[in-house]
């Protein structure tokens, strides 16, 4: 068995720095956890229309409703199995904003038959976005999403691009500091950019068979649909 990512990016995967081919190889099999923690230089917005959206998915933990500058956080990636029997890892974000934390949470699981790497976002998982990942020229990690389907009981819809936003996100090893550098913009294919992230972080890797996944970090709701 191999990490979710490795199994999606293949040979691919060897072509990242080395520091980050051990941070996107946490899972079962390895044994390992990632906890991160660090500052966001920048959480910024779009347009002022953008945010009673924002608001609305902070109601789930998805995205950040709040800008804000050198705003501390921690990411906490571990490894478990969820309920359909799938590896699955975390990727819940938590920002300490003026006015108390807000989290952006994600799980992640590998989907073959889609061919990427399924990421579920909030608290009940009613979005789903394909995530395709490469390795860049540099050693660095991009991250392009894909199509994002939305999903409550019997309603199992595609996300028009109208109302959705395309992802991309670099992450890389700054070896002069010693700190992984992340980078996010969310761009809406006809009003511009909605929301994004920058910032650094240190990484501790911690044994998941000991360390386990607290309380209140998987999601409430699990979605079986790819």
């Amino acid at each position: 068995m191999t990490s979710i990512f490795r199994a999606h990016m293949g040979a691919d995967f060897d072509r990242l720095h080395p520091h980050l081919q051990r941070r996107f190889s946490v899972g079962l099999a390895a044994g390992e956890g990632c906890l991160g923690r660090g500052t966001m230089d920048r959480i910024w917005h779009g347009p002022g229309y953008v945010k009673p959206f924002l608001r609305l998915g902070g109601t789930r933990n998805i995205l950040v409703p709040r800008a804000g500058r050198d705003i501390p956080f921690v990411i906490e990636n571990l490894p478990y199995l969820d309920s359909f029997g799938r590896e699955t890892v975390t990727f819940v974000r938590t920002f300490q904003l003026p006015g108390g934390p807000r989290r952006f949470d994600a799980t992640m699981v590998h989907s073959p038959e889609r061919g990427c790497v399924l990421d579920y976002l909030g608290t009940h998982q009613h979005l789903a976005s394909d995530l395709h990942m490469s390795a860049e020229p540099d050693g660095s990690l991009l991250i392009r999403s894909g199509e994002h389907r939305f999903r409550e009981g019997p309603v199992d819809v595609r996300v028009p691009h109208l109302i959705g936003g395309d992802a991309e996100v670099r992450e890389s090893f700054d070896e002069t500091t010693g700190r992984f550098r992340i980078r996010v913009r969310v761009v809406n294919r006809h009003f511009g950019p909605l929301f994004g992230y920058e910032g650094s972080f240190t990484a501790e890797y911690v044994d998941v068979r000991a360390h386990g996944v607290r309380a209140g970090l998987r999601p409430v709701r699990e979605e079986v649909r790819a």
